[in-house]
């Protein structure tokens, strides 16, 4: 079920395959997505779901804030791949320091409202009908399992990605799945 929930192709997932494309903090950007994926569904296991319907105003923040986040994170992948020259070289360094990896990683992450909506209210809706504590302990471990490989496993797409023109396709496809993520919160 976690698993189901994490394999989405979203925001968060693309900035990790970028990451691991490029071999750019790798390590940081998996186990940022992991440890908060667990605090989310640790969260939901224990019964926080509550929160969101006991504060309806919580929903139409988070879905409009989503929202904008999203058409600005799809803005900049429509201009990078306008622009190309985007390119794997062993030569250059990481494109952007650890600390805006991470602030990029987190923002996706904890700014994202179907996260709240898929670890916090469905995995805790679900584990409530199993045993809690292996049914989160299984949805933290599908987590670590699913970043690692995604960011880890990215490195054997690195021959198509030597290309500029496979960045300028990967860019556009990310913008687009941006920009369609951002619609689908506006018309919800």
């Amino acid at each position: 079920m976690g698993l189901s929930l994490i394999l989405a192709i979203g925001a968060q997932n693309a900035f990790v395959l970028r990451a691991g494309l490029r071999g750019s903090h790798v390590f940081a950007i998996c186990l940022t997505c992991a440890l908060s994926d667990a605090i989310l569904i640790a969260a939901g296991v224990a019964g926080f779901g509550w929160l969101v319907t006991a504060a309806p105003w919580i929903g139409p923040v988070m879905r409009y804030a989503g929202a904008a986040f999203l058409i600005g994170y799809g803005a900049l992948a429509f201009r990078a791949a306008w622009r190309g020259g985007g390119r794997l070289e062993a030569a250059t360094g990481p494109e952007i320091s650890l600390n805006v990896a991470i602030a990029t990683c987190l923002a996706l992450t904890w700014l994202n409202p179907h996260v709240y909506l898929d670890t916090v209210v469905l995995l805790g809706t679900v584990a409530a009908q199993w045993d809690r504590i292996p049914f989160g302990i299984g949805a933290v471990c599908a987590s670590f399992v699913f970043f690692f490989s995604l960011g880890y496993g990215a490195r054997f797409l690195r021959p198509l990605f030597v290309r500029p023109g496979a960045w300028r396709v990967l860019d556009f496809g990310i913008g687009c799945v941006m920009w369609l993520l951002a619609l689908g919160l506006i018309w919800a």
